[in-house]
């Protein structure tokens, strides 16, 4: 399995019927794009998050949460959020929200 099935259904859950939402496999897991712009995703059991740049530094003081290393350089704007960190549906929900802003305040693709 490359991505917890049950925690991309409750991120489906969270972002409901949105204009622009797209699905599409990427990174071996699952991203959430919105009018082009990935907001979110899941990779194995962590949620993937996209937040501003100017706001990483904060995001990641959070527990449960470290910066996306896909290859091997931490991507600036991009934070792992551990299980435990959403584990709950409203700590979900907060990350959700966070990243579909920034997201929607994106220049459409």
């Amino acid at each position: 399995m490359s991505f917890d099935e049950g925690l991309a259904d409750r991120v489906r859950h969270t972002l409901g019927t949105r204009r622009g939402l797209v699905e599409k496999k990427m990174f071996g897991g699952l991203a959430f794009l919105l009018r082009g712009n990935m907001c979110c995703g899941v990779l194995k059991r962590e949620l993937i998050v996209r937040v501003p740049l100017d706001e990483t530094d904060r995001v990641l003081a959070r527990p449960y949460t470290r910066a996306f290393d896909f290859t091997g350089r931490p991507m600036r704007g991009w934070v792992v959020v551990e299980p435990a960190g959403c584990q709950d549906d409203d700590a979900l929900a907060d990350w959700v929200r966070r990243s579909v802003e920034f997201a929607l305040s994106l220049p459409a693709k």
